[in-house]
């Protein structure tokens, strides 16, 4: 299990700590002292006491453990961009013109707007 370093965990009530920093996780079970909204007591590195979250202890281990799914998507989407982009580049310009003057589909423009869109998620 690899914990992902300074990955914000929502632990719930707005409380957010950096994945790497929790130390413990422990599910209320006490009928008593669980309450409404009290799952589990998270503990983190330097609180000398725990934090009552309103999370599950396995859905906090998950988000600490697991990129969260818009982030893996936004890696998958972007993976694609520079995958359609080495293939396009790859296209010989007598195909380019063939394909922009019969299929009304400019190869030259299409490269250009994905550049300029790797180029904006990097920055």
């Amino acid at each position: 299990m690899r914990i992902e370093k300074e990955l914000m965990v929502a632990l719930g009530y707005g409380k957010y700590f950096r994945s790497d920093s929790i130390i413990g996780l422990e599910p209320i079970e006490d009928e008593a002292g669980r309450g409404p909204g009290r799952r589990t007591h998270v503990y983190v590195q330097g609180q000398s006491e725990p934090i009552t979250a309103s999370r599950s202890e396995g859905t906090i281990l998950r988000d600490m453990v697991e990129l969260p799914v818009e982030v893996t998507r936004a890696q998958e989407q972007r993976q694609l961009l520079v995958d359609i982009l080495e293939t396009i580049q790859e296209i010989d310009p007598m195909l380019r013109t063939i394909v922009r003057e019969q299929g009304k589909w400019d190869l030259n423009q299409l490269e250009r707007r994905i550049r300029d869109t790797l180029r904006e998620v990097e920055e």
